[in-house]
């Protein structure tokens, strides 16, 4: 079937003016551009999908490489070799913290840190209206089945902070921060004393290594064997 349309000379200024003039369309014209206009809503619809996916979740959506950002340039190695004392001497300094969360990114497990970390500030809310909120927040994060950051706590634990979410105290989270605790302090933190991030910021030496400095003379090779001798006072 084909449309004839007329099209005025107002619109066409190589057309003399006093003639209309028309064109005949086929049914391939007419849908073209119903085609352009689909094509169009479905590029704006996927735009709109691609944006609520990158907005939804955290770790779920980035890789490990992109959040690791913090600065380390100004940590010595005598301060991150102190963090190998003990997995207390580590969550003691700020910059040790920081260090660990960048190696959970790399397990995607930095929900852990960031869960204890939430306990912490928790306690110190003194406010009734304040402590729901962040109560309800945090269950709504960490704890409840499917939250975008859920930790691994078992599930008699979860009942029981279900039950005072809404009539929370300061302590209604510890039982859960301690699990976590214990599972970065027997899981996580040996390995991150033997991870790249770590050893970097050491100057790859392990925990526990003497730092030493050898002098070039003091190693004399005997012939022909090539036998070094020495004595201990060319090592400091």
């Amino acid at each position: 079937m084909e449309t004839f349309v007329f099209l005025f000379p107002q619109f066409n200024f190589l057309a003399p003016k006093e003639e209309a003039y028309f064109k005949m369309l086929g049914p391939k014209d007419l849908k073209a551009p119903r085609m352009k206009d689909s094509n169009s809503r479905l590029k704006d619809k996927r735009c709109q999908l691609s944006l609520l996916l990158t907005k939804s979740g955290s770790h779920e959506n980035i890789s490990p490489e992109k959040k690791t950002t913090t600065a380390t340039s100004n940590i010595s190695p005598e301060a991150a070799l102190s963090w190998s004392s003990t997995f207390e001497e580590l969550l003691r300094h700020s910059d040790g913290v920081d260090t660990f969360s960048q190696f959970l990114r790399t397990e995607f497990s930095e929900e852990n840190i960031e869960f204890w970390l939430a306990c912490e500030e928790y306690k110190t809310i003194d406010s009734d209206s304040r402590l729901i909120t962040k109560a309800k927040q945090m269950y709504a994060v960490f704890i409840e089945a499917d939250a975008p950051k859920e930790v691994n706590i078992d599930y008699a634990t979860k009942v029981a902070i279900q039950k005072t979410i809404t009539t929370p105290t300061n302590t209604c989270f510890d039982a859960a921060q301690s699990i976590v605790y214990s599972l970065m302090k027997k899981d996580c933190y040996p390995r991150f004393l033997t991870s790249e991030i770590y050893l970097r910021l050491t100057k790859r030496k392990g925990p526990g290594t003497t730092m030493f400095r050898r002098r070039s003379r003091s190693c004399v090779f005997n012939e022909p064997r090539g036998e070094a001798t020495g004595d201990s006072s060319a090592w400091l």
